[in-house]
C-alpha cells in the first residue's frame, strides 16, 4: 500500500521588510504592514513579492504592493493574489494609509497574441499575479510584450507591475501613465537581484535600462541618469526600472 501524502498546509513566506537601499523605509513598511491587514485571513498568508513607489514626494507617496495569498480550505491549497497600490501622506514624522486600492485586470481573454502567451510561458519572467492576469485580459501591448521577450534573451526578469495596480497618472501630477494604457512594465529584479538592493552591480542595471532603450522604449526610468533624452532617474525610479512605449 502507498503512504498517505501529507496534507497541504500553508507555505512559510519570507516576511518583507526594507533594505538598506530604500529611500523612507517607513513609508513602505507602513504601506506592507496595511496590505498584509487586509489580504490575509484566519486560513490564508500573504507572501509580499515586493513594495516599489509608484511616486513619493516630499509628504505624500504611493506604494505598489505585488503580492501572492495562499488559501486553505477544506484541505486543498490555492494560490491568488493581487497587486495594491497604497497611498500614504506625511503627518509630522510619521506616515499614514490613506487608501488602499487593490488591483482590476479584468477578465481574461477569449483569445490571446502569441508573444502573450510566450510571456506567461517563460521561466525566464517571474510575473506577480496582477501582471499575469492583466496579459491574459489581453490589454497589454504586444510592443511591451516582444520586449520583456526579447530581454528575457538575455536577463531573467522579475516584474512588478504592468497595468493594474499602477496610479492611473504619474504622480503627482495629472499627466497620464503609460502603465494604465498597457504600454509600460517596471522590472524590480534582474537576474534575481533586486535593483533597490545597494550590493546589485551598477553595470548589471545601466546595461539593462541600455537593453530596454534598445528594444524601442522612448522612456526608461532607474536609479542611474544615464545620458540622453530616452533616460531618467529620480527618488520614485530608485527601486525599479520603468520601460515605457508609444504604442
Amino acid at each position: 500500500m502507498l503512504p498517505t501524502p501529507p496534507a497541504p498546509s500553508l507555505p512559510a513566506v519570507r516576511t518583507w521588510s526594507p533594505g538598506a537601499g530604500e529611500i523612507k523605509p517607513q513609508v513602505k513598511a507602513t504601506a506592507v504592514a496595511a496590505v498584509v491587514k487586509l489580504l490575509q485571513k484566519a486560513n490564508s498568508t500573504v507572501e509580499v513579492i515586493d513594495a516599489q513607489y509608484g511616486g513619493v514626494l516630499s509628504s505624500t507617496a504611493s506604494v505598489l504592493v505585488p503580492c501572492r495569498v495562499y488559501t486553505l480550505t477544506n484541505g486543498k491549497l490555492t494560490t491568488s493574489g493581487t497587486t495594491v497600490d497604497v497611498r500614504l501622506v506625511r503627518s509630522g514624522t510619521t506616515w499614514r494609509v490613506t487608501a488602499l486600492h487593490p488591483a482590476q485586470p479584468g477578465a481574461p481573454a477569449k483569445n490571446l497574441t502569441r508573444a502573450a502567451g510566450q510571456v506567461l510561458a517563460s521561466d525566464r519572467i517571474s510575473l506577480p499575479p496582477a501582471s499575469a492576469a492583466d496579459i491574459r485580459s489581453g490589454t497589454i501591448h504586444d510592443t511591451v510584450l516582444t520586449a520583456m521577450l526579447e530581454l528575457a534573451n538575455t536577463y531573467r526578469i522579475g516584474i512588478s507591475v504592468i497595468r493594474s495596480g499602477h496610479p492611473l497618472d504619474v504622480f503627482g501630477t495629472t499627466r497620464p501613465s503609460d502603465h494604465p494604457r498597457g504600454r509600460a512594465f517596471d522590472t524590480w529584479q534582474i537576474n534575481n537581484r533586486a535593483v533597490v538592493d545597494p550590493t546589485t552591480p551598477r553595470s548589471l542595471i545601466t546595461a539593462y535600462m541600455r537593453a530596454a532603450a534598445s528594444t524601442g522604449s522612448y522612456n526608461v526610468g532607474g536609479p542611474i541618469r544615464l545620458p540622453g533624452p530616452t533616460y531618467f532617474s529620480d527618488q520614485t525610479h530608485h527601486d525599479h526600472i520603468h520601460t515605457g512605449y508609444r504604442t
